[in-house]
Formats: C-alpha cells, structure tokens, sequence
C-alpha cells in the first residue's frame, strides 16, 4: 500500500478506467451472462444468495436505484426484474458496452451512463436506493463517493455496499493470496496500490465515522463466510481462508431525514 504523494486526487479514476477498459474488461466481461442469468441476486465472490443476506428492501416496485459503478450492470438488471428503475454509472466504456449487450440479450432497457461514481451528472434526491457491489464501493474513493451517494439520495433513501473486508486488505500480499499473517498496519490503512490498479478499503471505524459525517445512520454490517465446498477459487484469496475469516462484507445504510 502507497500513499498518493504528489499524485493528483483524481489520478486513480484514470489509472482505473485503463484496467477495467483492458485487463479487467478482459476477465469480467465473459462472467456477465451467467450474471445476468440469475434468477435471484447472489452477491460477491462466493456468490451469497440475497434470500439468506436480505439486505435489498422487499418491494422494489418503482424504487429508483443508481447502481455506483456497474461494470456490466447485472446487479441493476436483478433490480429492474424485481420492479425497481435502476440507473447504472461506471468509467468503461467496455464494461458498458457488455452491460448494453446483455440488455438486448435479456430484453432489459435501463439507463447506462459514462462517468464516475465521485460525481454523478443527478441532480440531489433524485433516486431512493445506492448501491455498489464491488464497483464504487471498492473503486472510487470513499471519501467522495459516499458523500455523494447520500447528496444523490432522498432522506429516507438506502445505501448498500459489498467490499473487501480490512481483514482482508491486512493480510493481502502484492502477489499470492491472503494468509493468516498481516502484511500490512491497519493504522493508514485506506488506498491500496496495485500498480495498474487503485483500490479503497477503510478501517471499520474510519467507515462508521464517514458514514455519520455524510448523514448516513448504519444498519447493518454482514461478514461473508464463505461456503463449503465452494463453486470456485480466486488468485487472492482462498474459500478455505474466507471460510475462517470474511474476505469480504456488506454495509446497509439509510440517510438520516434529520
């Protein structure tokens, strides 16, 4: 992990948008359909069924969703099939055009916006739930986007976000997966630095107080347990490490109306 140093505070959207327009295109884009395809939402890396976390609100007739960097919008399409009018925003213009793919594919019609979740072209309370998994949430800096998610929202108004967990960030080495040793201090923890890459990961304290400052009230906070067997396995981490501890963890949070 690096600091910006004299980098500029936006530098990292760049550095961002050439990974997922490239290498992360690459490896994503082919995952969209079966993504797509899902009957229900299943979230994140071990793919944790929405009917065993339940953290999307119950009706969603009519909800207006922005989805902070959709990649290939298939959390948006879950979303727009249960009733919701979802807006997805993300940096790739290739993510996107996979996500426009899938939309002739499965007959869905949703607005796919070019830009950054840090700044979103709405204007304030236009939309009643935010949501990222994996996107903003892990890709933006959380300093700005959060603050924007709650200008973007009504009072009232739901945020959810899946990230990597700070367990997982301590213990993720440059190269390899996490193992049980911490490899870096949590105290800074923050921007991660993977060279082509920037990541965001704050401590659970240092998120509870940006969540309060941007007006936000916490609901609820779910570590992911990872299954056993496990459908797959990731070159950073492992289902038997994210089975002992969470590697990744999903935030609900609602706008204060005060």
């Amino acid at each position: 992990m690096t600091g910006a140093g004299a980098e500029a505070p936006d530098a990292h959207l760049e550095r961002n948008r050439r990974y997922w327009d490239g290498q992360g295109n690459a490896a994503h884009g082919p995952l969209a359909r079966a993504q797509w395809s899902r009957p229900e939402p299943h979230w994140g890396l071990w793919a944790t069924p929405e009917s065993r976390v339940r953290v999307l609100p119950e009706d969603l007739t009519g909800v207006r969703a922005i989805e902070l960097g959709c990649g290939t919008a298939y959390v948006s399409a879950w979303l727009a099939r249960a009733g919701a009018r979802p807006v997805g925003i993300d940096l790739s213009e290739q993510q996107l055009a996979t996500a426009r793919a899938m939309q002739g594919e499965f007959g869905l019609d949703f607005p796919l916006v070019l830009g950054n979740a840090e700044q979103v072209p709405y204007e304030d309370g236009s939309f009643d739930l935010a949501i990222s998994e994996f996107g903003a949430s892990l890709w933006c800096d959380p300093h700005r986007w959060i603050p924007e998610a709650a200008r973007l929202l009504v009072p009232g108004g739901r945020l959810v976000f899946m990230r990597y967990s700070p367990l997982f960030a301590l213990c993720a080495p440059p190269e390899g997966q996490a193992s049980a040793a911490l490899v870096r201090d949590q105290f800074g923890l923050g921007r991660l630095d993977w060279g082509q890459r920037v990541e965001f990961v704050l401590p659970h304290g240092e998120m509870i107080r940006l969540l309060r400052a941007a007006g936000f009230v916490v609901e609820d906070l779910i570590e992911i347990q990872a299954p056993r067997p496990a459908d797959r396995e990731y070159g950073e981490v492992s289902s038997d490490w994210a089975h002992r501890w969470p590697s990744e963890e999903i935030w609900t949070a609602r706008r204060s109306c005060g």
